[in-house]
């Protein structure tokens, strides 16, 4: 006996040919479901049970009114625009990068912060979610600007951090291509973060209480890359509050 298709729609049509579109049109179709797109800027969208937006903040809501008339539902992978007021019925947002060269599986086992103007169209995020291996959570327009901020520090802003690193240790001397060595300290402490919490994966001299290494570190940052001092200064604190919110273990 064969068992019915437990899911609710069919055909999907992917507006936005960016690096999110490519890898949604691709994971889409490789579960199953009847893909066209991703279309770009201009160019007429195929009439499809679900038009999903792949498209920058700013052009959601004029795109979704051009395309209301070609599909019952519509949704977005925005992460900080809400649901509500955007024009769209759903939205799924992949809590992850994208460097353009994702495949089919470019969703596996990646949190998906999902939302809905009903019941109905929350349930429909979550399908199209689990369907390319996606871990659905709902986030409310309301968590929405807080849930943002806390992924762009998580990724974003951790790239600036690794930047500043490679500045200071370029402007002290250090040779050309040093990122390879920082490279396996940053995997292993974001493994030890992910693993035991931000307390537990804290080492070095700011956690031992080795304040005289940490003025060392103050004085080369103030000689050879002084626009980032007062990131220093302020990383260094905040490092300071988190190492006694509790003992370290040994």
């Amino acid at each position: 006996m064969s068992i019915p298709d437990p899911r609710t729609v069919a055909r999907i049509s992917v507006v936005g040919p960016g690096r999110v579109g490519r890898a949604a049109a691709l994971a889409l179709a490789a579960a199953g479901y009847a893909v066209a797109g991703p279309f770009g800027r201009g160019e007429p969208v195929a009439p499809a049970d679900v038009v999903l937006l792949c498209v920058p903040d700013r052009e959601i809501a004029a795109t979704a009114g051009t395309l209301r008339a070609r599909t019952p539902l519509l949704g977005h992978t925005s992460g900080a625009t809400p649901v509500a007021g955007s024009g769209v019925d759903f939205s799924i947002h992949p809590l992850r990068s994208f460097a353009g060269a994702e495949g089919a599986d470019a969703f596996t086992g990646v949190g998906c912060a999902v939302a809905g103007t009903s019941p109905e169209a929350l349930a429909l995020a979550v399908e199209l979610a689990e369907s390319i291996g996606g871990r659905p959570f709902e986030v409310t327009d309301e968590q929405r600007a807080g849930y943002h901020a806390a992924a762009s520090i998580a990724s974003n802003f951790l790239v600036t951090l690794e930047a500043a690193a490679e500045r200071v240790a370029a402007a002290s001397g250090l040779p050309a291509g040093f990122r390879a060595h920082l490279a396996p300290l940053v995997r292993g402490t974001v493994e030890n973060w992910a693993e035991r919490g931000p307390r537990a994966a804290l080492t070095g001299p700011i956690a031992r209480g080795d304040e005289a290494t940490v003025a060392l570190q103050r004085d080369a940052i103030a000689t050879h890359a002084p626009e980032l001092l007062a990131l220093f200064d302020e990383l260094a604190e905040r490092t300071r509050a988190l190492a006694r919110t509790e003992e370290l273990p040994a």
